[in-house]
């Protein structure tokens, strides 16, 4: 075990010596996740949606001003007139709609369609209005059978009763299946996912081709020194550079992206180490079967883009195909994923990521066996 820790420790040393190492480690890959998640925000939570909507307001008395408070209560995004060309839906409120209902006739909420607009928006704008003019009806029947009821209708009476805690309350939550991971909460595991696999495996790989053509690795064999030694020191040396890598962006990602970690926070770790495990055994494996480091580095990266595209590191696999669903579970990105997202976007415990960590560790396993089978000094 010495020398599997001596061997490690001292590979680590060498990968962080590399200025490039820092660039590849940190740079590059915070820039992805600040990227991908700025583009990928969308503005809402993927599990309570707030479509934006634009609401022309005729009406200038305090009926109108009360409505348009009730449906900015409804969760919906309120344009302003110059932004009306993003809007799923337009909401017009007539210029009589107060002086109708306060002389008890019925008035009428204009609810207009918008060429080339989003039609699942437009389905929950047209629901949240129900709930808006629902909601406003009974404030107005609130106030008309309440103890003030002779008076006329005034908007503090309406505001008041708005403002009384309601001994009612539903609580809605998504149903059917689970929400689309998005914003930082996807690009974080996805792009870690992709860089730790891209750089254990290119670190790895050309540096054991490199050690093997300088005669480094014939060197150790002289010494004391087994095979299976050398190969699990440096898959423990690429462990360790994997450990350095998550831990910065797990911090990154609480502190200054805001990810969702909370009490799931062990199980991430533990999910990417296995996942590290595995990319570190196949940079050894392919570092063994390559000779030349510049055949590696190519062949290395990739190997990583098509597991990531794969696995669901560049868009969520709740988008693509039932196929490519399919493809991606003979992947470790798409496991590693699978489990990650369960994990952050879900809040799932880590009962439900077993199976995934299960099968992750059978990759590493195997291309543990793999990397020392084919070894070459």
């Amino acid at each position: 075990m010495r020398n599997i820790f001596t061997i490690g420790h001292n590979d680590l040393r060498l990968f962080l010596k590399r200025k490039s190492a820092f660039v590849w480690l940190f740079l590059i890959p915070l820039a992805f996740v600040y990227f991908m998640g700025f583009a990928n925000r969308g503005g809402n939570d993927p599990s309570n949606r707030k479509p934006e909507v634009l609401i022309e307001n005729l009406d200038t008395n305090f009926l109108g001003r009360v409505f348009m408070d009730e449906l900015s209560a409804q969760n919906m995004s309120l344009l302003d007139p110059t932004n009306r060309g993003t809007a799923s839906r337009i909401i017009r409120i007539p210029a009589d709609f107060s002086a109708k209902i306060l002389q008890h006739q019925q008035s009428k909420v204009e609810f207009l369609k918008r060429n080339g607009s989003d039609e699942a928006n437009a389905a929950i704008i047209q629901l949240r209005l129900f709930r808006a003019l629902i909601a406003m009806n009974g404030h107005i029947l609130e106030v008309s059978t309440g103890s003030d009821s002779n008076g006329p209708l005034t908007e503090a009476a309406l505001r008041g009763v708005m403002a009384t805690p309601n001994p009612v309350k539903l609580k809605a939550s998504f149903a059917g299946r689970q929400p689309v991971p998005s914003g930082f909460n996807f690009s974080l595991p996805g792009n870690l996912v992709m860089y730790v696999m891209m750089n254990l495996l290119i670190f790895g790989g050309t540096t054991l081709a490199s050690e093997r053509n300088n005669g480094v690795i014939k060197r150790m064999l002289s010494s004391p020194v087994r095979r299976m030694e050398i190969v699990l020191g440096k898959i423990y040396g690429l462990l360790l550079l994997g450990l350095v890598q998550i831990t910065f962006f797990l911090l990154v990602g609480k502190f200054l992206f805001h990810v969702n970690l909370g009490a799931n926070l062990p199980g991430v770790l533990i999910i990417l180490m296995a996942f590290a495990w595995v990319a570190a055994s196949l940079g050894v494996l392919v570092g063994s079967l390559l000779a030349a480091a510049d055949r590696v580095s190519g062949i290395c990266v990739l190997a990583s883009l098509l597991l990531a595209s794969l696995g669901g590191c560049w868009w969520p696999l709740e988008l693509a195909s039932p196929a490519l669903r399919s493809v991606a579970l003979f992947t470790p990105t798409g496991w590693a994923l699978k489990a990650l997202h369960q994990l952050i976007s879900f809040g799932s415990g880590f009962e439900v990521v077993l199976v995934p960590l299960a099968v992750l560790l059978s990759f590493g396993a195997a291309a543990t066996w793999l990397a020392a089978r084919y070894f070459r000094s």
